[in-house]
């Protein structure tokens, strides 16, 4: 809403900002002159024990000489109590006397409705605050003694009763002057629609008033005392003061206290909320009965950009956490998230606070972990993914869900992330011989024959400590080889998009021993994901360069990664002698040659890695479990990096070597199995 000319000033001209901190402060009497407008505390937004806020009375600043927070009035507001700047406005024009500009005749009309709803919500509040002491609230009193709630706790958040009566409350606001027609129009009565007198909404409840982000009750929520009531919970209906989808529980309390906390905790209800107040978890808010909805993740990230969603230990938990992953994926942007905190089985916040205290509540807050680990445990949990159909139909659904984040670059990171979370999963390192392979939170293991059937020693036979198996372990001269290899495959495809868009699969599943490359390797995945062409590179304003600065438009994703990273990956692969006289991998090689290089390499890549991976199985897996199958994935292993050496030029050389370390292997392995079997 636009104000009109002069507004502020003449706010500002009426409101004293030292009156204004003083609300949030106490003035240090030694260093203030008062009588010039002169004034010191302990600043509000950063902990500290001298007093280095400093406030002019007169110029209308405040100044903070340890962590250089300044501003106005306005701003002071805005800070301190988390609201918008017209917010702020409202806050100060109402202190001040000045009353805030209508937008239209329409629009002044709704407000005096609110206006007229909101005092009717608050004498309700104030009779139900009365009411909870009353004989007829005993048994509400002693179930809020049992949930451990203080006199401090029910003063806070104004906690009453609404005895079981028919008419009690609409008897009371009419006596107070309040229309019939008020009194249905703010939730709190029925009309029936046989045109009968009006009755009470909210019987036989305990009652916890709802307030908007300026504090203005707009509707209750009751917890019924009767077992056998029809809704445990009810909350008033939808009014011109009440939108449930655009309301959290306790955001006026909350909004201050996440300011200072820098961190928002949304819970499931109001109990949970309470108990997180009472011990010491001030910024804390739920939903009104509802899954989480877009509105209410942008009120959220108003107060807090990474707000923690807290959750109940139990299934419907999980589901609603689920349901909140959907909302808020096309709302993503950088900088706005949202993390989990999955409750233990079985406890919600309060339960927890009360059975293991506030540093249990709090250590659980700390491990919240972010949304794309509550994705891909979504997707993964209690399944099987032993076949290529079902890790497509994985790939299908991460695919589809990530695609609703909007920002093109924190998809991208989405998609690395899962990258991760997925090769992790189906690396072969990562098997346990005797389960069934990608079983993400699956049980494993069938007993019986065959794979598993025997249990394992705690370690390898002394044998085979000293074998060639425990010298398997990757070596300097088998790095380096590596990271020939593993640079030949990115130079390729950092000079050639094609190739690498079509070596990407094999990409994501190759597990490069070099950490530099294999973080070279994760950027060029990152890239493949955004808008590059041949011609060029639009996204990143300039196409690709060669080893001479001159422009070299076959090779956009080296343009990409040098506007990302602010260096050519090129240059330092290009260092290896090797690669610099191979005509294959260069950016005037051709696009079938190139491929054919890489496609080489990267096989030959998958070979050796995988030979490793299946010799560090053995040794863990060869003194009690090794059986038929490990001798057959071992020699599989084996012929698949001879093979890949053969297919290299001078690899025949190579071979005589490796063949003769294969049979010493098998010979090992049937010597070792020979000698479990016999005993």
């Amino acid at each position: 809403m636009a104000l009109p000319d002069g507004f502020l000033d003449e706010l500002r001209t009426r409101t004293s900002i030292a009156q204004v901190a003083g609300r949030k402060v106490s003035w240090d009497a030694r260093k203030s002159n008062q009588g010039k407008g002169d004034f010191w505390a302990s600043c509000p937004f950063h902990q500290e024990k001298s007093a280095s806020f400093h406030v002019d009375d007169r110029k209308g600043f405040y100044y903070c000489f340890g962590c250089h927070a300044k501003g106005d009035a306005l701003s002071f507001v805005r800070e301190t109590e988390n609201v918008s700047f017209m917010e702020a406005v409202e806050i100060l024009a109402r202190e001040a006397g000045m009353t805030m500009p209508a937008a239209d005749p329409a629009a002044q009309k709704r407000a005096d409705t609110r206006k007229g709803l909101a005092e009717v919500m608050e004498l309700a509040v104030q009779w139900t605050r009365l009411q909870l002491s009353t004989a007829a609230a005993a048994d509400a009193r002693s179930y809020l003694e049992r949930r451990g709630l203080t006199a401090e706790t029910l003063a806070r958040f104004e906690i009453g009763f609404a005895p079981n009566s028919r008419t009690a409350m609409t008897e009371h606001l009419a006596g107070k002057g309040v229309p019939l027609g008020d009194i249905v129009a703010a939730g709190l009565a029925i009309k029936p629609d046989d045109g009968g007198a009006p009755y009470d909404r909210f019987r036989g409840r305990i009652m916890f008033p709802i307030r908007d982000a300026r504090g203005r009750a707009i509707a209750f929520g009751g917890r019924a005392m009767d077992p056998n009531a029809r809704a445990k919970y009810l909350n008033s209906p939808e009014t011109p003061l009440f939108d449930k989808g655009r309301a959290l529980y306790n955001i006026a309390l909350a909004r201050e206290a996440a300011g200072k906390a820098q961190a928002l905790v949304v819970a499931e209800g109001y109990m949970d909320v309470i108990a997180l107040s009472q011990a010491g978890i001030g910024h804390a808010v739920a939903p009104l009965g509802t899954a989480i909805t877009p509105d209410q993740i942008q009120m959220m990230w108003r107060i807090s950009d990474e707000p923690v969603i807290a959750l109940d230990g139990d299934t419907a938990g999980l589901r609603a956490a689920q349901r909140t992953i959907d909302t808020a994926l096309p709302l993503l942007e950088p900088g706005k998230a949202l993390r989990f905190c999955l409750m233990p089985e079985g406890l919600d916040p309060d339960d927890l606070i009360r059975a293991q205290g506030a540093g249990a509540m709090r250590e659980m807050l700390e491990g919240a972990v972010p949304m794309v680990d509550l994705l891909w445990r979504r997707e993964t949990e209690g399944q099987v993914f032993d076949s290529p159909e079902r890790r497509a139909a994985l790939d299908k659904r991460l695919h589809t869900a990530i695609a609703q984040i909007r920002d093109p670059g924190l998809q991208g990171h989405y998609k690395e992330a899962i990258r991760e979370l997925r090769y992790n999963l189906f690396r072969p390192a990562q098997r346990s011989y005797g389960q069934p392979r990608f079983t993400p939170g699956g049980k494993g293991g069938k007993g019986g024959k065959g794979f598993g059937a025997r249990g394992a020693p705690a370690g390898p036979l002394p044998a085979t400590r000293s074998s060639l198996l425990a010298r398997a372990a990757t070596t300097s001269d088998e790095v380096s080889e590596a990271r020939v290899r593993e640079s030949a495959i990115l130079l390729g495809c950092f000079n050639h998009l094609s190739v690498a868009r079509a070596a990407e699969p094999d990409l994501e599943r190759a597990h490069f021993l070099c950490a530099d490359l294999d973080g070279l390797r994760r950027l060029l995945l990152r890239l493949l994901d955004e808008p590059l062409s041949e011609a060029g590179n639009p996204a990143h304003g300039e196409a690709g360069q060669n080893e001479s600065g001159a422009q070299g438009p076959r090779a956009p994703l080296r343009a990409a990664a040098k506007a990302q990273t602010g260096e050519d990956p090129a240059i330092g692969l290009l260092k290896i002698g090797q690669l610099r006289d191979n005509p294959y991998l260069s950016e005037d090689a051709s696009e079938n040659d190139a491929a054919a290089a890489v496609k080489l390499e990267l096989a030959r890549q998958m070979a050796e890695t995988g030979m490793a991976a299946e010799l560090r199985d053995a040794e863990e897996e060869i003194t009690g479990v090794a059986d038929e199958g490990l001798t057959w994935r071992l020699t599989q292993a084996s012929a698949a990096r001879d093979a890949s050496r053969k297919a290299t030029p001078g690899g025949e050389n190579e071979l005589k070597d490796e063949s003769d370390l294969s049979r010493q292997l098998q010979k090992l392995i049937d010597q070792q199995i020979w000698l479990r079997r016999s005993r």
